[in-house]
């Protein structure tokens, strides 16, 4: 792994730990002021810009403060000179939720750049797995990278 994956892979570790924690500061600390994100809630369009960005987070630390659970499960990093991206599996749901789908993970999908020397998160998109008519996943297998 270069320097670059690694330092990629602390941020990502970094912002997980941040939102299991619910410290917004850190959540939005590496994120670019013009970054779009796409979630598993509403808007569908997505969100743009960094205010936007902050302003979901209150409800979904509310929501995890209940019980639920958001942990970094697997996390796959891949860099160039000045943009990369990174993929992971979460889990995130109530300890119902889990204990009901053992294997369900939240997709997380990051695409980064580098400005000033520094990497931010420019898009980030979240997803479930639609499984109105599938069987259970198989569970995740740990990510070597």
């Amino acid at each position: 792994m270069n320097q670059d994956e690694e330092q990629i892979r602390r941020l990502v570790e970094e912002w997980a730990s941040a939102v299991h924690r619910g410290v917004l500061a850190a959540v939005v600390r590496d994120h670019a002021d013009d970054l779009v994100m796409y979630d598993v809630p509403p808007p569908y369009e997505g969100l743009r810009g960094l205010d936007a960005y902050r302003a979901v987070w209150p409800a979904f630390f509310a929501w995890q403060a209940s019980g639920a659970e958001f942990t970094l499960d697997t996390l796959d990093v891949t860099a160039g000179q000045d943009v990369a991206y990174a993929h992971a599996l979460l889990r995130c749901g109530t300890p119902e939720e889990l204990t009901e789908r053992p294997a369900l993970r939240l997709r997380l999908t990051l695409g980064l750049r580098k400005e000033d020397g520094r990497w931010v998160v420019a898009h980030e998109h979240h997803s479930f797995p639609d499984l109105s008519s599938a069987s259970e996943p198989p569970s995740p297998q740990p990510s070597s990278s």
